[in-house]
């Protein structure tokens, strides 16, 4: 399994910058200087805005509201007001980015459903045979149209990157032979889209913290704090996400 390490690197690195520019826009503020104050604020977005089009992608795709209703740049103009509204919120720069999630996600909340779960899928997880699960990608794939995609093209793609991989899902290797085999037979696109398809079929607070834990790399008790849940349901929504989807590359994906 193999991890990317720039990308990895890219993302401290992203947050340090967004904790170190929060000191810089308070005295911006305090100076009235909204252009320059904004024009911050968008260095400090991508990371956002990447979570923002995920969130979107799979309300639309479940058709909570049409393709054009919503759309990323109305939450970030949203953001944008409440960053510059309420930033005396945040009592230290090292809450700043926390804070940003948090505000990000009581957007997404406000213009989203909460959304029905399919219990027979997680029911039934044991007992799909390997067609059925090609069946359900294809399913996935085609359904909402091949247009789908809202993120936008970005100088840096390293920000743009949402590809989840094997280490988000088996921490320990218990699994060796099994991990072998799907590192020698599966692209880095097999492994993606088939994450991504069982992501699509969990329920909304699972798909976010597991989310929030492998895209953005927020520790539980961060997760927790923006989700308004005790660090005890983050544990138990993770550790459900990632059982589910050790089980459902195994079966899907069984040594012969």
């Amino acid at each position: 399994m193999q991890t990317n390490v720039s990308y990895y690197q890219n993302k401290k690195e992203f947050r340090l910058f967004v904790t170190k520019s929060y000191s810089d826009l308070v005295q911006l503020k305090k100076e009235g200087n909204q252009a320059s104050f904004n024009t911050l604020v968008i260095k400090i977005m991508p990371q956002i805005r990447q979570y923002v089009n995920t969130q979107l992608n799979t309300a639309i795709k479940k058709g909570h509201f049409s393709k054009n209703k919503f759309k990323a740049d109305d939450i970030i103009d949203q953001l944008f007001i409440e960053i510059y509204d309420h930033i005396e919120e945040v009592k230290q720069e090292k809450d700043f980015y926390l804070w940003l999630f948090k505000k990000t996600n009581n957007l997404l909340e406000d213009i989203t459903v909460e959304e029905e779960f399919d219990e027979f899928f997680f029911k039934n997880i044991d007992d799909y045979t390997r067609p059925e699960w090609d069946e359900m990608q294809e399913k996935y794939s085609t359904d909402g149209g091949g247009d789908l995609l809202l993120i936008e093209e970005l100088d840096d793609q390293s920000y743009n990157h949402n590809d989840y991989t094997l280490n988000h899902v088996f921490i320990e290797n218990d699994e060796n032979d099994w991990i072998k085999k799907i590192d020698k037979d599966l692209s880095t696109k097999d492994i993606n889209n088939h994450i991504e398809m069982m992501l699509y079929n969990m329920p909304l607070e699972m798909r976010i913290v597991y989310q929030l834990s492998t895209t953005q790399h927020l520790s539980l008790d961060e997760i927790a704090q923006i989700r308004n849940n005790t660090l005890i349901d983050v544990q138990q929504l993770l550790k459900d996400a990632k059982k589910a989807l050790q089980v459902s590359f195994i079966n899907r994906y069984p040594v012969k």
